[in-house]
């Protein structure tokens, strides 16, 4: 793609994303590395080192996390599992309830993802599952597992107070998958900055976007210093190309960066603008029986509310339900781009119950996009002979839930649409 053509894409931006992108291809940084990827990683490393207060820690500890800006929020995770060792014929404790960038690079080194299912309240690794996994995996292998990554799930915190506890009894790594958690915080603290290593996402669906590109959270400049070098092909410094371990080509473009440094600046605002668009529905469906929304269980959980769920009552009938599986897909569903199989069966042995599917299916129908909630990845098919430590808590859930609209663009008159339409598709008793 030209660079005219970049700049057409990108002139519908505001503020200052276009001043940071014209400034890299007016200097002619449009390649990986740059003054804004410098300037992104400062940015990041002040927003995630920033404690709160808190009634139960009113002076938090300063942190000095160091930021890597990388190609995705994946590469992170592949490069946190190579730092702590994770190597062919191990195994890493991955949260099920989750996407499959959290597993995959799990497999990517030859690794065994061993899956822990969640808890009912932050929809979470459970930390008892998580302990019962971890010493069944010692009893089984006669060694530990090499890393544990939890997940914020839909921007909700991790009960990490128990999780480290746990890995440090243990002297396992925790990899912070928070990539739906950008600016969600546990007591005050950012995601992220608990274990050894955080993952952020800036892809184009999440809390703040660089079009696409990730980051890594690492304690330390040593090991940040580290993950740029595998980041960036592994060379040795000599006057030609010469590598002695496998490097991989993850670092962020200077063009990414430069809407990621504008996208900063909104950073806080896009976040308030979550919470607010939770706080909208929560007033507006507290009288629809049958509708839960998800929330925080206490106040020590400060989501940033990246995506709105509900689930609905297996009881509730939903207009449609009988037309609900009843066509094989054959593409891509709603926002789901990207190149997909076509599927074979209508049906798979777990999805969301018919009323759910009706009901997404309805507000589709009148212009609505909403989603399912992620499909556990011990219920995947590419993982079904992975060893799963499972209560049914996540696959409840998938059958009853669904996830809203809750982006930058989503106005006040769209929520109150989406709840009116909410209320038509129930079929009145």
């Amino acid at each position: 793609m030209t660079q005219e053509r970049i700049l057409l894409c990108l002139a519908h931006m505001g503020g200052k994303e276009m001043d940071f992108v014209t400034e890299a291809f007016k200097d002619n940084w449009v390649v990986p590395l740059g003054p804004n990827v410098n300037g992104f990683e400062d940015d990041l490393e002040a927003f995630v080192n920033n404690s709160l207060p808190t009634p139960s820690i009113p002076e938090p500890e300063k942190l000095d996390k160091i930021v890597v800006a990388l190609s995705s929020g994946t590469a992170a995770v592949h490069l946190a599992l190579i730092a702590c060792g994770v190597k062919a014929g191990d195994e890493v404790i991955v949260q099920s309830f989750t996407f499959c960038a959290s597993s995959h690079p799990v497999t990517y080194l030859g690794a065994t993802p061993v899956f822990v299912d969640s808890e009912k309240d932050s929809w979470n690794m459970d930390p008892d599952l998580l302990e019962k996994a971890i010493l069944d995996r010692m009893a089984v292998t006669g060694k530990k597992p090499k890393a544990i990554i939890p997940v914020a799930l839909y921007g909700m915190p991790y009960r990490i107070d128990r999780i480290m506890e746990i890995a440090d009894k243990y002297q396992i790594p925790v990899i912070e998958d928070s990539a739906e958690g950008f600016g969600s915080r546990f007591n005050g603290r950012m995601l992220g900055t608990f274990g050894k290593f955080g993952i952020l996402s800036f892809n184009g669906n999440k809390m703040i976007t660089t079009s696409g590109g990730g980051a890594l959270i690492c304690p330390d400049k040593e090991t940040a210093q580290t993950i740029m070098w595998y980041a960036t092909q592994a060379r040795e410094s000599y006057p030609y190309y010469q590598h002695e371990a496998i490097g991989y080509n993850y670092r962020m473009s200077n063009i990414c960066a430069g809407i990621g440094r504008g996208q900063m600046l909104i950073a806080d605002e896009h976040i308030a603008h979550h919470i607010h668009v939770q706080e909208m529905y929560r007033e507006l469906l507290a009288d629809v029986p049958g509708i839960k929304l998800h929330e925080a269980p206490s106040p020590e959980f400060q989501s940033n509310y990246w995506l709105c769920t509900i689930t609905i009552d297996p009881e509730i009938k939903v207009k449609g339900q009988e037309r609900a599986y009843a066509e094989v897909v054959t593409g891509a569903v709603g926002g789901a781009a990207g190149v997909t199989h076509s599927a074979t069966t209508a049906k798979t042995d777990l999805q969301p119950n018919d009323n759910v599917e009706a009901m997404r299916m309805y507000l589709n129908d009148n212009g609505i996009e909403s989603r399912p909630l992620w499909k556990p990845m011990h219920k995947q098919p590419v993982y079904a002979s992975n060893p799963a430590y499972v209560n049914g808590v996540s696959e409840a859930l998938f059958r009853v839930g669904m996830c809203l609209p809750a982006g930058p663009w989503v106005k006040d008159e769209h929520i109150r649409y989406i709840v009116k339409n909410i209320k038509d598709a129930i079929v009145s008793n």
